[in-house]
């Protein structure tokens, strides 16, 4: 017997604000220990629900080993104080693996077999280099058609700017509007009610005393945003992955550190307790595309969602298109032919930084947040996923 689809339900998400890698707040703090203050702070955050009604904890991860290994959503909920009862699985689609978790954790309850979910994404790239420690591709990636995969994320954006004619002086200017959106975004307090304060320790020798003292500060705002950057800056850059290229630093997205949790349930768990929920859940959308132009991803992904949802493209009043390089944001708006003003208006990866596979959940939690402040009624959170993958999901607001 065909099972009954049910609604899903986004009933509260909190992230920790993004660091900067390996200079930032975060970049000596453990991601399970990130991970387990966002999962603590999201149930917190619906004192109604008990935790023993959370009957399983998807988290994406993209580099899932060392300090965020050891399937870190299991370890990481009972650091939160989770009852031992929850399960926890650890999921990895590289950067949409945060997304990815958010759409399994619904899936579950729209089939019936689950009431309440968490969903969360977590990466530290501080303390895990980008392709983990010791990376092995197979050695006939580079003899045939798939040798694209080998290519590295800098080398498919520069592929992507040619095959899609985006300038360095376009590149540069989306750079410079991402940083000015998201510091416009911080001054108006927009990301206040998604971001949970995190308590950084900082132990210092007193070589006087001989004592090791501690000091601590709360991180409540990214640390990405730069007021002092420009165009004139930002020209000066240059190339990082090609000698003649347009893709620099500057106009690429922030390695960053940082984690996200989203609390989903059905609507017989928001009837029961009264429960307002952020939004629903209306669908999500994976493809693949060529590995050498991995950055399109969303090229794909965005028109299957929403023919698979019914939904017009005209009818979005947020994206949420992650910015892993400036040359894929631009070739994905162009060719989508997508508003300019609805595609993060608050920033994106460029000012805000991606940890990787906390950049899905982290994005779901800001496009939630914005839609409650602005009274919006859909949003759609896209990415690209290296090896050549887009990824789409879409949130429904009763207005």
């Amino acid at each position: 017997m065909a099972r009954q689809i049910q609604a899903a339900y986004l009933v509260a998400a909190k992230r920790t604000a993004i660091g900067k890698a390996h200079r930032g707040a975060l970049a000596q703090e453990r991601p399970d220990d990130l991970l387990a203050h966002v999962l603590k702070g999201v149930m917190e955050s619906v004192p109604q629900l008990d935790a023993e009604q959370v009957e399983d904890v998807v988290v994406g991860c993209a580099i899932p080993e060392a300090e965020q290994g050891l399937n870190v959503a299991r370890m990481a909920l009972l650091l939160a104080g989770l009852p031992e009862s929850v399960p926890g699985v650890t999921v990895n689609r590289f950067c949409a693996s945060g997304l990815q978790a958010v759409a399994q954790a619904a899936d579950r309850i729209r089939l019936g077999e689950a009431e309440v979910m968490l969903a969360a994404g977590v990466e530290s790239m501080s303390l895990l280099p980008m392709s983990g420690h010791r990376p092995r591709l197979n050695p006939r990636i580079f003899t045939d058609e798939r040798l694209g995969i080998a290519y590295g994320m800098g080398l498919t954006a520069e592929t992507v700017a040619q095959r899609w004619q985006v300038s360095r002086e376009d590149q540069d200017r989306f750079a410079l509007q991402s940083h000015q959106r998201a510091l416009a975004a911080m001054k108006r307090g927009d990301f206040n009610a998604e971001i949970l304060p995190y308590e950084v320790l900082q132990r210092r020798p007193n070589l006087v005393t001989g004592v090791v003292e501690i000091q601590s500060h709360w991180l409540s705002e990214d640390e990405g945003p730069r007021c002092d950057t420009s165009l004139e800056a930002l020209a000066k850059l240059s190339p990082v992955f090609a000698a003649r290229g347009s893709v620099t630093a500057g106009n690429s997205s922030q390695v960053s550190d940082g984690a996200a949790a989203l609390l989903l349930c059905s609507e017989k768990i928001l009837m029961r307790y009264g429960l307002q929920p952020l939004a629903r859940f209306v669908g999500y959308s994976v493809v693949g595309v060529a590995p050498e132009i991995m950055g399109i991803g969303p090229l794909a992904a965005v028109p299957k969602l929403l023919k698979q949802t019914g939904v017009k493209q005209q009818q979005l009043d947020w994206v949420e298109l992650n910015e892993a390089f400036a040359a894929q944001s631009l070739a994905v708006i162009r060719e989508l032919g997508l508003d300019p003003a609805k595609v993060n208006p608050n920033g994106g990866a460029i000012a805000l930084g991606h940890p990787l596979g906390a950049t899905g959940a982290i994005r779901a939690a800001s496009i939630l947040h914005a839609m409650q402040q602005q009274d919006l009624r859909y949003g759609v959170v896209t990415m690209c996923i290296g090896t050549g993958m887009g990824a789409a999901a879409l949130f429904e607001r009763e207005v």
